[in-house]
This record gives structure tokens, sequence and C-alpha cells, in this order.
């Protein structure tokens, strides 16, 4: 692993399970450098997220294996994996999957119950910082179903930054968003990674937002390949 590596894929096969498994990743490779930002773009049905979740260890290669900050992840139990997950790395969803009956700080501060190095008030702090920067002090609150759309994708990204992971993978994050609401979405994934040196990988079917990114690789037939994000097909 080299010294700016932040996350690799080394050779990772995996595949659909089922009377006939289906390929999704043939010995795929892929090096993420710190505070680098990554698109990663293919036909529908191609793996994408499959491919994300294994880089976000909520899945397990069938063979190879996955590093993140110069660890190999292969042995590491179910537990260990959990507390790397809340501690290293944020998560965002096309549905943004918040709590319906808990309101946008409470929704924020539920990857901190698992305990992350900071007190109650320490993590409420924080929760509002962050809702602030992002335009919603004022909405912290109400509960989802009050909020637009994009409103509600913007506290999935707090939530996702709360406990300051290392890396955020964002899986279709303005998918199901309109077009100004993703225009802000877009907006904020680009400015954490520019001027807070968050590492980001997106898997997305927007042109403008591959375009942002840093570089892009497209996962086709289960293999990785560069692609120059200014020829990503919408």
């Amino acid at each position: 692993m080299t010294d700016a590596a932040l996350l690799e894929l080394r050779s990772v096969s995996k595949s659909y399970p089922g009377p006939t498994p289906v390929p999704v990743l043939r010995e795929a490779s892929l090096n993420v450098t710190r505070s680098e930002s990554l698109a990663i773009v293919g036909p529908s049905g191609s793996g994408k997220s499959t491919l994300l979740n294994l880089l976000g260890t909520l899945d397990t290669p069938d063979s190879g294996s996955v590093w993140f900050e110069e660890r190999d992840l292969t042995g590491l139990s179910a537990k260990e994996l959990a507390v790397l997950r809340n501690h290293r790395i944020g998560f965002v969803f096309q549905n943004h999957h918040l709590l319906p009956q808990c309101t946008v700080l409470e929704n924020v501060l539920i990857p901190t119950l698992a305990g992350a190095g900071r007190s109650p008030k320490e993590a409420e702090h924080r929760a509002r910082q962050l809702l602030d920067r992002v335009g919603l002090g004022h909405r912290i609150d109400h509960t989802p179903g009050r909020l637009s759309g994009g409103e509600r994708q913007r506290t999935a990204v707090v939530r996702a930054l709360i406990n300051e992971p290392a890396l955020l993978l964002a899986d279709e994050p303005t998918g199901a968003l309109d077009r100004v609401s993703a225009g802000e979405i877009t907006k904020l994934l680009v400015e954490l990674n520019r001027t807070d040196g968050l590492t980001l990988i997106v898997v997305t079917h927007s042109a403008e937002l591959a375009g942002l990114m840093g570089r892009s690789v497209e996962l086709c037939d289960g293999k990785l390949a560069p692609l120059d994000s200014k020829t990503v097909r919408a």
C-alpha cells in the first residue's frame, strides 16, 4: 500500500449468489488516495452499489482483499468492522434512511450512540455546527416529514459526518432529488472534499456530479477502468 493510499482493492472478485453465480467483479483493483474524490460510473446493474458496499465493509469479497488505512480488513471480525465503519467511514444513500419519528438533530446524533470518543454534549455541539453549515440550523427540531427532499439528504450528509470519518461513500446521492436540490447536494459534497480534505467516493449516473470529481472509473463486465470524467454518460 502506498504512503498516500487510504483505501485499496487488491484483485477483488465478487459474484451474486444463485444456482449459477453472476460475477460482479473479476479481480478488480483500485487505489484511492487521501483527500481524493472519485466517481464510479457504469451501466445499471453492473454492480456499482455492490462495489461501494465492499469498499465500505458492508460486504466481503469472494477473493482478494480490501485495505483501509494500511490494514487488511479481510480477517477482521464483524464487531471490529462495525467499529471501523462507525468511526472512520460515512455513508450517504439515494434514499436518506432517516428515522421518521426522530428530529433532525436526533437523526444526526444516532451514530454517536455507539460511542465515538465524544461526550453527548460535545457530539450535540458538533451536530449543531454542521447543521448550521448546511443551512439546517432552523430545522433542527423538525421531523423528516416536515423537510423537503434536499433538506432530508443534507441531514443524511451531516449524519454521515458526525463522527469525523476519513472516507465518505455516497450511492446515487442526487438520484431521487429535483434539479435544484441535486445541485445543492453536489455543491456540498464537492465543498467537503475540497475544503475539508474528506476522501469522497460517489456512485452516480449524474454526468455533472461525476465531472466535478478528481477522477472517474467505470465498472463494466466486472472490470474497473479509468474514464475521462468529461465523457461520462448521463
